[in-house]
């Protein structure tokens, strides 16, 4: 196989791997807020911060978990065939279908650049013309002329009115990086097909 790929894979999958094990302790920080929901309910004022930001969290645990859960192949499966295959069989079906997973994650982050423009007050459908514009202004004019592009800046619509920019942006990331998983999976499942391994 093609030294590249090699050095993809292994890049990638370092980098996942090391993303994954630190997000993996995000489950505790979920458990410290929504401890800390109870503990004010019940002995202080009810703090209005803790329900979104422990929703903000668990988001960010999933997407930016899953890329190291699709490179331990712990996504959920149909194993009632599956199982019994060897393992050139198992790499001539994945790598058929993971094309149509890196299909829907592109629609996936496709949609969430989308949304993460319109939370930066963007309202119509083309936002890498919205991405480019700001760009342009950061680079030529600053922060000043940059915040000019930006529109009404979305918030939650709940009493605490945080900002939702910022999970969006961390969607982004996490639909990205499991693209590159994917298609880290897909290198090795071509290897396999040939019979060698990364």
């Amino acid at each position: 196989m093609l030294k590249a790929a090699r050095l993809y894979v292994r890049f990638v999958d370092g980098f996942n791997r090391g993303l994954g094990r630190i997000i993996m302790w995000g489950i505790f920080v979920m458990a410290a807020i929504l401890l800390w929901s109870s503990v004010s309910k019940t002995f202080f004022s009810p703090s209005l911060w803790t329900l979104e930001v422990a929703q903000f969290a668990m988001v960010a645990y999933y997407v930016l978990g899953g890329p190291y859960s699709i490179q331990l192949g712990s996504n959920v499966r149909m194993d009632l065939f599956y199982a019994d295959w060897s393992l050139k069989k198992k790499a001539w079906f994945d790598a058929f279908t993971v094309l149509l997973l890196l299909f829907y994650l592109g629609v996936l982050l496709y949609g969430a650049l989308n949304s993460f423009a319109y939370s930066l007050g963007h309202f119509t459908q083309e936002p890498f013309v919205f991405y480019r514009d700001l760009i342009v202004a950061f680079v030529t004019g600053g922060p000043e002329a940059a915040s000019e592009i930006l529109g009404f800046v979305e918030r939650s619509p709940t009493s605490w009115r945080p900002y939702v920019w910022p999970i969006k942006l961390v969607m982004i990331i996490g639909f990205f990086l499991m693209l590159l998983q994917v298609f880290a999976e897909f290198l090795k499942d071509i290897a396999r097909i040939k019979g060698e391994t990364i």
